[in-house]
């Protein structure tokens, strides 16, 4: 059995449509464990009636965040997204299998996986990490020593990283004691080179050995810091370097997430006239009511001319495109493929 964790708040729709891409596309012996940060109580009541088997956690905040959501829709107070039950995570992950599926509520499968030969060709090639997706990303093939190990994956074994202790991996991303500035005169970085150590995680689509989740993901102290993320990563892989199939990917990515909607606005305040929390709200009234298809479009995103037949009354339609254009630009900036 291996545990498929989807990490949840306010969005049933998007869950809704991530469950249901599993159960299309993930064969094999699996149990799926939604963690839930808030999302109201009548969505997940129809989550669970339309998947009983699947298993629903509530966080310690689960009512505080409800609370949040609902003074956000009577008074506009926004809802904190830089609260992160990541203890909560942790504590349910460290319970769960050998091998874990650690995902979001808007991240779906786009093709068959076999998740028990997955955890057979893992535990075969030492894999502790295997890459299920990475955005339509390829900048990083230029980065990484890519060998076919089977037929259906290749180890990713990063070129050039530099890997030192925990103080000084610390020193490094933090520029302590001018660390960093002191590298880059000497030509031994450059802006790009923290980029390279995301070779060696994945929050979004990740095949994990547990440990090795449980050790990236550690002393978080509920928020999200991808820097400590990327330094527990590197330090762990140092002792491992010499294993090329450590990190491993599909040949083909077989996930995809949104790059049009957010949970809250704490990570996308870009100044438009628009209320991401709003905007989950109708569009999860509508799922509620039967009157929204958590498939449409699949396996591709939602269309946004679906979105707005539901949402053009109460939301400054320019402006959600505004939004949406700016979230996309900031991703494919980075190489990912938006479409």
């Amino acid at each position: 059995m291996t545990d498929i964790f989807i990490k949840s708040f306010n969005r049933a729709f998007y869950l809704d449509r991530c469950i249901s891409s599993i159960y299309q596309n993930v064969s094999g012996d699996f149990r799926i464990k939604v963690l839930d940060d808030g999302t109201p109580k009548k969505y997940l009541d129809k989550i669970r009636k339309k998947y009983p088997e699947t298993e629903i956690h509530l966080s310690p905040s689960y009512d505080q965040k409800g609370k949040a959501i609902e003074e956000n829709l009577q008074s506009g107070k926004p809802v904190n997204g830089f609260e992160i039950p990541t203890t909560f995570w942790f504590d349910n992950i460290k319970k769960g299998s050998e091998y874990v599926i650690v995902t979001e509520d808007d991240v779906w499968f786009t093709s068959p996986i076999d998740i028990d030969d997955l955890k057979n060709q893992a535990k075969k090639f030492d894999i502790h990490l295997l890459k299920l997706g990475w955005l339509g990303n390829e900048n990083e093939r230029k980065d990484l020593n890519l060998k076919l190990i089977s037929e259906d994956l290749e180890s990713a074994q990063p070129k050039d990283l530099l890997l030192m202790n925990k103080t000084l991996m610390n020193a490094f991303f933090h520029n302590q004691y001018k660390f960093f500035t002191i590298l880059y005169k000497l030509k031994v970085v450059d802006n790009l080179t923290t980029l390279k150590y995301w070779s060696l995680n994945s929050i979004l689509m990740g095949f994990y050995k547990k440990e090795y989740w449980l050790e990236i993901w550690k002393e978080m102290d509920g928020k999200v810091d991808e820097k400590k993320q990327l330094i527990n990563a590197s330090v762990f892989y140092k002792k491992h370097k010499q294993n090329a199939s450590f990190v491993s990917r599909l040949k083909t990515e077989a996930m995809k997430t949104t790059f049009q909607s957010s949970a809250t606005n704490s990570y996308h305040e870009y100044g438009f006239d628009f209320d991401v929390n709003l905007f989950n709200h109708i569009i999860n009234e509508a799922w509620l009511q039967g009157e929204f298809d958590p498939m449409e479009n699949f396996p591709k995103d939602f269309s946004l001319a679906y979105f707005k037949t539901f949402v053009s009354d109460q939301i400054n339609i320019p402006e959600f495109e505004k939004w949406v254009d700016k979230f996309q630009l900031q991703y494919e900036q980075m190489g990912c493929n938006v479409s």
